[in-house]
């Protein structure tokens, strides 16, 4: 006789506020299935999310919209053997949310080899002469600004080098800069793409 009157008790809980609440009915309880009363709240919390969603990523009236969205990120080992994660793209995280650039971040990988350092950038969609290079003994800069697409990257290479041997190629979206190692120069040059 308790366990029924727990679960009368448990079945009220359920109902309350529904407007099928059951009725008393010839001195009975007319009864439903419980699992009507969870079925119709989680259409409810699917209805609540979808709108919460749709004003998340509406956009507000006089601002332009662009796009695409990209954001990804590449995992490898550094040096040492730990694991390097590398996001890019122009979607980044913050305290706030997320922060949608025009300006995207290419995906970089920076290969210490023998006696080079080579830096491969993936650029796609862009032309040769819209790619500028920037280099000083520990760092490179990649900046492209084109009609449909805007990348940039400032990267801090792993040893020296010498700005003045760097060579760099152009194919198929994949950029290549290759430094010699060198001692520290301290002066920043402009690298023409051959």
């Amino acid at each position: 006789m308790t366990t029924l009157h727990l679960l009368d008790f448990q079945f009220d809980l359920l109902s309350i506020g529904e407007k099928t609440m059951p009725e008393r009915d010839r001195g009975r309880k007319k009864r439903f299935p419980w699992w009507f009363d969870v079925f119709d709240e989680m259409e409810k919390m699917d209805e609540i999310m979808d709108e919460m969603m749709r004003r998340a990523f509406e956009i507000p009236n006089g601002t332009k919209p662009f796009g695409p969205y990209v954001y990804g990120f590449s995992v490898s080992l550094d040096p040492e053997g730990k694991p390097a994660i590398q996001q890019f793209g122009n979607v980044k995280p913050s305290r706030v949310g997320p922060q949608v650039k025009e300006e995207r971040e290419p995906l970089v990988d920076v290969i210490d080899e023998n006696d080079e350092i080579a830096v491969f950038a993936e650029l796609p969609g862009v032309e040769k002469n819209d790619i500028r290079l920037y280099s000083s003994e520990k760092n490179l800069t990649i900046s492209v600004d084109s009609k449909g697409r805007k990348y940039h990257k400032e990267l801090e290479l792993p040893d020296s080098v010498l700005p003045t041997s760097a060579k760099a190629t152009y194919k198929n979206g994949v950029l290549e800069v290759r430094f010699k190692k060198a001692e520290a120069e301290g002066r920043e040059r402009q690298i023409k793409i051959e």
